[in-house]
């Protein structure tokens, strides 16, 4: 869900950094050939995304829920010169295509692609995370959060996405509606965990940054 008029919204990407080509590209052929298209995180968030990995300058990368890898090459535009993204999704169907647009990118060899269950794989990740970005299936935000946050370096920042659920998080909540009752968890959850500060924000369908004390 988007917050803000069309107007509006057409003048903050107008006055915003550019989309860059390949995820043009990759943002049209996703809208021609994908199901459920509107699950791509688009200019502005793209934008986004990309200006906090630029602040941040992460080593280590971790997303879970990479859809047709727009985010992903959006997070790796701050990465380090040997950092390394690790992506997961459950979507077979979807792993050459994000691969095309990986490798076209200056990011195809730092990219790990995953092809699961996130719960399943993220153990077996040896690896200490400066940047997490979450947007996957909404049941799981809890069970995510609590697995990586121990495998995040101090300072380090968890981006969830979709928090405000097309506002439905404001909304009375309905007896079969788990993935919101879930969300309203996870989100006072991240405003009362001492263990982080955070922030949330209207961009699209909400992003929370949580930094990592």
């Amino acid at each position: 869900m988007h917050f803000l008029s069309d107007d509006l919204e057409d003048y903050i990407e107008q006055h915003s950094e550019k989309e860059p080509e390949l995820l043009a590209r990759l943002n049209k052929e996703t809208y021609q050939k994908i199901l459920l298209p509107r699950m791509l995180s688009g200019h502005f968030q793209g934008r986004v995304l990309g200006m906090l990995s630029k602040l941040i300058r992460p080593t280590a990368i971790l997303e879970i829920g990479t859809y047709t890898g727009y985010a992903t090459l959006c997070l790796c535009e701050g990465l380090q010169e040997h950092g390394v993204v690790h992506t997961i999704d459950i979507k077979e169907e979807l792993v050459d295509f994000q691969r095309k647009y990986f490798d076209a990118s200056p990011w195809g060899t730092h990219i790990v692609q995953h092809l699961g269950e996130a719960l399943g794989i993220i153990p077996g990740i040896d690896q200490k995370f400066d940047l997490v970005f979450i947007d996957a299936d909404k049941e799981n935000y809890l069970n995510y959060y609590e697995m990586i946050l121990p495998k995040m370096n101090k300072g380090g920042i968890i981006l969830s996405d979709n928090v405000l659920w097309s506002g439905k998080v404001v909304q009375e909540l309905q007896p079969n509606d788990l993935s919101t009752k879930v969300l309203l968890e996870y989100n006072k959850l991240l405003r009362d965990d001492p263990r982080v500060e955070t922030v949330l924000l209207p961009i699209r369908d909400g992003l929370t940054v949580s930094r990592v004390r």
